[in-house]
């Protein structure tokens, strides 16, 4: 409570928590069949692209190397060149061995000067096959790099597939949570007219009742208009549904989290919107749904329950940020759809789901 009196002072909206340590709310849900794919896309797609940086590599690596040897050429060619004339010279001037034997002072004279000419043959035929060495490893360099260049063209064409699939998976779950809050609105209209009709027949049976009634009725305000259980006002169904998943992880992130940073702004969960962008991405959500719920539930961080969690998300508690959003937004997708819908205002917040939706739903269409 100091914390919440705190953040009011500070001239900052604080929000009640409805569903504050609620254990009923599954924190730990089954993903359904089309959440597995959102999932396992985000996967696919993260590690082409791991594999297209890693092609990368390879190539810029086999690239230096290449560049390294070619540099080194010309002068190990020159000392190949001179290894190779001056073996010519010492075989055209090499004495017969029965000679060079006779010729020496003695037999010890005779193996040191052996030595000496097998040493200098060694270190020219090392010089020349230096150079066949540095010639063989160019050659592989070369095909090194070709291979490279053919396997980060592959991976960019694996890459380009797997967002393809992921686009799909997210755009197949923005689809149904369209539907689904299409027919909450038909349902929701339909209810609305309903309740219209009841009261239009009511309305002659009224004005023939007998008129001796105490003043005081005449002054009572009319009741509310019924809201039949479980179904939410036409207007307050519609989700100002701004995601756009066909562009690629880096474009999507940068841009949402901008935006989440910007509403997030002041409270304990400043600077947490890339956070915010990568878990809507990877779990294939939008990705205003859980910073709205913070706001719902702890006015965004300022009256957490328990250790980073600003969500009432059952008793769980976390050592960062990082690692509860991660959580909580993981938990959105498997457990509650893609974004905010009556039926999930009703699991998320059973006693109060209509405050909860409404509060929640304003604040996810100003971000």
């Amino acid at each position: 409570m100091a914390i919440m009196l705190a953040f009011a002072i500070a001239g900052l909206p604080v929000a009640l928590p409805w569903a504050l340590g609620d254990e009923s709310i599954d924190t730990n849900p089954e993903p359904d069949a089309l959440q597995l794919e959102v999932e396992r896309t985000a996967a696919a797609y993260d590690e082409a692209l791991q594999e297209v940086d890693a092609a990368a590599v390879a190539i810029e690596e086999q690239r230096a190397r290449i560049e390294e040897i070619e540099a080194l050429m010309p002068q190990q060619q020159a000392r190949s060149d001179a290894a190779a004339r001056d073996l010519y010279k010492f075989e055209q001037q090499r004495p017969d061995l029965l000679d060079f034997l006779l010729t020496s002072e003695s037999f010890y004279d005779f193996l040191d000067n052996l030595e000496y000419m097998n040493r200098l043959t060694e270190a020219n035929v090392a010089e020349i096959n230096r150079l066949a060495r540095m010639k063989a490893e160019l050659d592989e360099s070369m095909v090194g790099l070709e291979q490279a260049k053919a396997d980060a063209d592959a991976r960019a064409s694996d890459a380009e597939a797997a967002l393809s699939a992921a686009q799909e998976a997210r755009l197949e779950a923005q689809r149904r949570a369209e539907e689904a809050a299409r027919q909450e609105a038909e349902a929701a209209a339909a209810a609305a007219a309903a309740a219209a009709a009841a009261r239009a027949a009511s309305a002659p049976a009224q004005a023939t009742a007998p008129q001796a009634q105490p003043a005081v009725n005449a002054e009572q305000p009319a009741a509310p208009p019924v809201q039949s259980e479980g179904v939410a006002p036409a207007e307050a169904t519609i989700v100002d549904n701004t995601t756009d998943w066909t562009g690629d992880e880096a474009s999507f992130i940068a841009s949402w989290a901008a935006r989440i940073d910007s509403y997030l702004a002041g409270s304990p969960m400043a600077g947490q919107g890339t956070t915010f962008a990568q878990a809507a991405w990877s779990y294939g959500v939008d990705p205003r749904w859980s910073p709205a719920i913070a706001f719902t539930e702890s006015s965004l961080g300022a009256a957490c329950f328990l250790p980073h969690n600003a969500w009432g998300w059952g008793s769980s508690s976390w050592g960062s940020w990082e690692e509860a959003i991660n959580d909580h937004v993981r938990g959105l997708a498997r457990g509650y759809g893609y974004t905010i819908s009556v039926e999930a205002a009703q699991k998320y917040c059973p006693p109060n789901w209509q405050a909860w939706y409404d509060r929640t739903l304003a604040q996810m269409n100003s971000i």
